[in-house]
């Protein structure tokens, strides 16, 4: 049997892996809640829930963006436009982007808000000998999934522009991180911005998307349990949400030799 790791965020009420204001927010319907709702719709008694003793279904709402836990961004989330035409929502995105070989590259020894660059990750492939091809999965980590419900976990590492286009001129198409965002922290970029006045600090990492049309998977898990850097599969499956700039995801790693 494969060994199969889970790459993803637990999603949970109020989840602090999201900025106040887009926090998700699960509402739990008990057993006895349910069996008032099955008494409802089958028109019974309690007492005719025989093989529950009375008891109903349990159901959870979600009321959560689609960028809430480990989740997908289609291109349409940075732009209208991708490589000169309508850039694609979550939805109409090739399958064949999301199960992949793929590789981690470490990222751990970079510094809150620092950039990852394209030599940054020229030297990651070259220190564990891996040369990329097309559609591999890309994982950059940096540790920061360790930081969810800390002041620092909105302080990331990311990647710039130059990287992103670097990675998708080598045929990829899925870039993960176990960050926030695949950029570097909205602090950094913003302070970035106001020392120089250009406008190429602020999400370039995402505005890549435009001039190149790839995907990229945001708050990744669990990337240190891994036991070697590349090797393994990695499924990435999209929930199917029409027109949507991005849907949540249960990534794993797949070890077909383990």
């Amino acid at each position: 049997m494969p060994k199969i790791y889970d790459l993803s965020h637990l999603v949970i009420d109020n989840d602090p892996a999201d900025p106040e204001g887009y926090r998700p927010k699960i509402v739990y319907k008990t057993h006895q809640e349910g069996a008032m709702e099955m008494k409802k719709f089958f028109n019974i008694d309690l007492k005719d829930l025989v093989y529950s003793e009375g008891l109903g279904w349990a159901i959870e709402e979600l009321h959560m963006i689609t960028h809430s836990g480990t989740h997908i961004d289609a291109p349409w989330h940075y732009a209208p436009i991708s490589e000169g035409k309508r850039a694609r929502t979550i939805d109409e995105l090739p399958l064949e982007y999301f199960y992949s070989d793929g590789v981690v590259l470490d990222f751990r020894h970079k510094k809150a808000g620092e950039i990852i660059t394209k030599e940054d990750i020229i030297e990651a492939l070259r220190k564990i000998d891996y040369k990329l091809k097309p559609l591999d999965i890309v994982l950059i980590m940096t540790g920061w999934d360790k930081k969810i419900g800390t002041p620092e976990y909105f302080d990331n590492p990311g990647l710039n522009y130059e990287a992103v286009i670097w990675l998708i001129d080598q045929g990829i198409k899925l870039i993960g991180i176990d960050a926030f965002s695949l950029d570097r922290s909205f602090k950094a970029m913003a302070l970035e911005y106001h020392k120089t006045k250009d406008g190429r600090h602020i999400w370039p990492a995402h505005f890549a998307g435009i001039q190149r049309e790839y995907c990229q998977i945001e708050k990744l898990a669990n990337l240190d349990k891994l036991p070697k850097p590349y090797g393994f599969k990695v499924a990435a499956f999209p929930f199917k949400i029409y027109k949507a700039s991005a849907a949540p995801a249960r990534v794993v790693a797949i070890f077909e030799d383990e």
